[in-house]
């Protein structure tokens, strides 16, 4: 047993380069298969060992709707007992939120409902203190690669998830005997617009993490730490869920909505911050109001609005400087001829007047992460041991995380995909998914929809014995709408950080209809990919 360990800690310190499943994921899928043989039984679906169908649940992104949204499909499908057919679940953005809070309970699948209620009355009554927020800040700048990810994570994902989760993702390593194989996935930003040459897919799980396609893979415990030539230099801390959740669900990494929550979340932070500050610390109190009014001329940049009260605050707030630097006057380039501020102006003189501000490096760090906008740094264990790579939320490139489930040393022959976007077009993430598989020639159903309506509960894209069959499940439909689907999309936006019960409640209803109300589908679905695996099989002997 010693020998195994020693061998498992020489192997975790080095890049692994190959296609093959790791020893602890393949080791699972044997052993779920034969949880999956005796669940189809109950169903009165009988085959061998080898015939047992490899099913991915894939969970698309969608922020708290896609959180709240993958808890009452895995809920339903544990009611329809088909649960335990299942061998993979993977999941992009607020899909992951989900699966984090599961996996922290080993074994969750066989306590569903007391997990269930758990989840439910955190994000309906829970709260993270701001002092909680502000502690988490400081623990994660004394990471080597602080970037707006770790903000992000602390400020503003802690909020929507309503906790701090300092548990590392390895920590649920062979905890999850009775569940599937659990996959996050993100990108690597580096790649993303040229992913006919470069493998942006990235996958994390809790034995390995690296790219899908590329087969290039290092142990989870060392994710971050610092490589040269394939072998571990210098360990780094392993990311906490807090982080991963915070990574994978960064979906907004180059829009507007991100930019804003931010800049609020900060401002919250720097009133709390000025606050704690006793009346003799007139110098810090100062500066924390000049970068409340720095931070809101950002936001008057992100929405076009008159940014000339807060140019004002600025230089009032700023006039003591302006006499001994002579260099801190608002540079009248600042503005455009249509009185609107310069974002390029504004961020170097962020930048500057951030430099002045040696008390408060903590707010001072934040935002210039924010002005420079540098999302999920890491060391990049593929090439030196200073190199560092970009990861962000998957769902910029392809709002499911279709490519782990392709991943041809899986296997799988059946997707589940629940789509829980809201796009006018819900064809888009198995249409995109088509697209992305013909351009990289990777098996892929034909995805043919212009016959088809575009607003049921369920669709079935066939494949073959070398293709896998995706079944797609928009979350919001004709079925469990009836006639208000506009009405339930915009009850849950996607940028509404907070739900009631009852909206948590309700959606967790809508959700599991789609399970239930297509069970038998579903089922019939199953016995297709088992009987073309069968005759697969016989036509080979």
């Amino acid at each position: 047993m010693d020998q195994i360990r020693n061998c498992e800690s020489v192997c975790s310190s080095k890049v692994r380069i190959g296609h093959s499943l790791n020893e602890a994921e393949s080791q699972h899928v044997i052993r779920r298969r034969k949880i999956v043989l005796q669940c189809l039984r109950q169903h009165g679906i009988f085959c061998s060992e080898a015939e047992v169908p490899n099913i991915a649940v894939l969970g698309s992104g969608g922020g708290l709707r896609a959180m709240v949204g993958l808890l009452g499909s895995l809920y339903q499908l544990e009611e329809v007992r088909l649960l335990d057919c299942i061998m993979y679940l993977s999941g992009v953005s607020g899909s992951t939120w989900c699966m984090a809070s599961l996996y922290r309970e080993p074994d969750w699948s066989t306590k569903l409902e007391t997990v269930k209620e758990s989840i439910i009355q955190r994000l309906a009554h829970g709260r993270v203190s701001c002092q909680d927020k502000c502690h988490k800040l400081r623990k994660y700048m004394e990471k080597p690669n602080f970037s707006l990810t770790d903000v992000w994570a602390a400020l503003v994902v802690s909020n929507s998830v309503n906790e701090i989760d300092e548990h590392k993702l390895t920590e649920q390593r062979s905890k999850y005997a009775n569940d599937p194989y659990p996959i996050y996935t993100v990108i690597d930003k580096q790649c993303k617009h040229k992913r006919l040459k470069a493998d942006p897919w990235f996958e994390i799980t809790p034995d390995e993490s690296g790219y899908s396609l590329t087969g290039a893979f290092v142990d989870s415990s060392c994710l971050g730490s610092q490589f040269e030539n394939g072998k571990k230099i210098k360990d780094q801390p392993e990311m906490d869920m807090l982080y991963l959740q915070g990574l994978c669900g960064s979906a907004l990494a180059e829009g507007f909505e991100i930019a804003t929550e931010i800049c609020w979340e900060l401002i919250h932070l720097i009133k709390y911050m000025e606050e704690s500050y006793t009346s003799d610390a007139s110098d810090v109190q100062n500066g924390c109001q000049v970068l409340s009014a720095l931070l809101h001329l950002h936001l008057c940049a992100l929405t076009d609005e008159d940014p000339s009260v807060h140019c004002k605050t600025v230089n009032d707030l700023l006039k003591d400087k302006y006499d001994e630097t002579g260099q801190m006057t608002l540079p009248i380039n600042l503005m455009t001829s249509e009185g609107m501020i310069s974002t390029t102006e504004l961020r170097d003189y962020t930048l500057r007047v951030c430099s002045y501000f040696c008390d408060l490096l903590d707010v001072v760090k934040c935002i210039k992460n924010v002005v420079c906008w540098t999302w999920g740094t890491t060391y990049n264990y593929l090439n030196n041991m200073t190199e560092t790579r970009d990861y962000e939320d998957a769902g910029l490139l392809l709002n499911s995380p279709y490519f782990s489930a392709l991943r041809q040393e899986r296997h799988i022959d059946l997707i589940i995909s629940l789509d829980f976007s809201v796009d006018d077009n819900p064809f888009e993430t198995v249409e995109g998914a088509a697209k992305m598989c013909k351009d990289l020639h990777i098996p892929f159903p034909e995805v043919d929809t212009s016959h088809l309506e575009k607003s049921q509960d369920l669709y079935v894209f066939r494949g073959s014995s070398k293709v896998p069959t995706v079944i797609h499940m928009p979350l919001f439909n004709a079925v469990n709408c009836k006639g208000e689907i506009e009405k339930w999309k915009d009850r849950y936006c996607t940028f509404k950080s907070h739900y009631s019960y009852s909206d948590i409640t309700d959606l967790l209803g809508k959700a599991g209809l789609n399970i239930k109300n297509n069970k038998e589908k579903l089922l019939k679905e199953i016995e297709n990919v088992i009987k073309e695996k069968r005759t697969s099989k016989l036509g080979k002997i």
